[in-house]
């Protein structure tokens, strides 16, 4: 695993980009280098290499191509949600400026369809398919992410639809490219993406988790950042769901008040989680996803022994300390 990680790495450490204008590429090559554990394009190459692909290399292009599209989005969400960092490292508007930002996520979105042109022409329809439906989905997730903000409230169905098209379809999709490549079956094709789409569903929960509850040096973001601008978690949305009337007057004082007003916003929010048991529900939910997940895996008519790669690096995706 890790050596498909180091891979991945090596081929964008060595991507050439143009000295010209330096407030386009400078940005983009200061934002990969923040690094990351790579695990979306690293799933495209543990897919290919499950179902077994001649040179895992043939894979290489739609891995990059992934990872590229990830850091795209990326610079644009750290915009749209006013995020100071990002792997624990300045975000690229805030190091530059929002301009700069826009169009160096832009760049590195055409270095997504780039790579992707670089692939095995045979398959480069269904890679294509695959990419841009992944694509158009984690923007819809995006912008209803956005539309949320101004909702006083939401349902538990309509967040798990939200962070799915958001977060977790990107996963599926980086492991179906992957399985595309290896010429799997359509039936193997859709339980790879299911697969990939409830462990992100499941990585998205422990996300909200990590963002109230989290360690700021193994996190890479600011703690307690969703709160503090009473973004729409499932910590929220489980709150809100279950909250007593009774409680009702403090939980709208709170998402009412800014860091100014209260500067213990932020620690009141997590008694009021604490006192309805939030985590615990959260982890649960987690952990109905990740065993939907398995499921989809052991369907794979394939041996046990190909499939441990992935079960090593879901299980990195989710075991993350707080």
């Amino acid at each position: 695993m890790q050596h498909l990680q180091k891979l991945i790495s090596d081929s964008i450490q060595n991507s050439q980009f143009p000295n010209q204008p330096t407030n386009l590429y400078d940005p983009i090559r200061y934002f990969l280098s923040l690094g990351g554990k790579r695990i979306r394009p690293a799933l495209t190459l543990v897919a290919a290499e499950m179902f077994d692909i001649g040179e895992i290399t043939d894979a290489l292009p739609a891995a990059k191509s992934i990872e590229y599209f990830h850091n795209f989005s990326l610079v644009h969400d750290d915009v749209m949600d006013k995020a100071p960092l990002r792997r624990g490292k300045a975000t690229v508007h805030e190091k530059w400026d929002l301009n700069v930002a826009i169009l160096s996520g832009d760049g590195l979105l055409v270095k997504a369809y780039d790579e992707l042109a670089n692939s095995n022409p045979l398959y480069i329809a269904d890679l294509l398919k695959t990419f841009n439906r992944v694509a158009m989905q984690v923007c819809e997730g995006q912008q209803l992410d956005m539309d949320y903000e101004h909702t006083d409230k939401i349902s538990m169905d309509q967040y798990i639809e939200m962070i799915r098209l958001k977060t977790s379809v990107l996963l599926g999709g980086a492991l179906q490219m992957g399985a595309i490549l290896a010429e799997a079956n359509l039936s193997d094709q859709k339980l790879i993406y299911e697969f990939g789409e409830y462990i992100g569903i499941a990585f998205q929960l422990q996300d909200d988790v990590l963002d109230a509850y989290g360690n700021p040096e193994t996190f890479g973001k600011q703690i307690g950042g969703d709160i503090l601008i009473n973004k729409k978690t499932y910590l929220l949305v489980k709150l809100m769901e279950i909250i007593k009337e009774e409680d009702l007057p403090r939980l709208q004082n709170l998402l009412n008040a800014t860091i100014q007003d209260n500067p213990d916003k932020l620690l009141d929010m997590l008694s009021l989680y604490q006192s309805y048991n939030i985590k615990e529900y959260a982890d649960k939910l987690k952990d109905a996803y990740t065993q939907r997940a398995f499921e989809r895996l052991s369907a794979i008519n394939i041996p046990k022994h190909k499939k441990e790669t992935l079960i090593t690096l879901s299980t990195q995706l989710l075991i993350r300390e707080q």
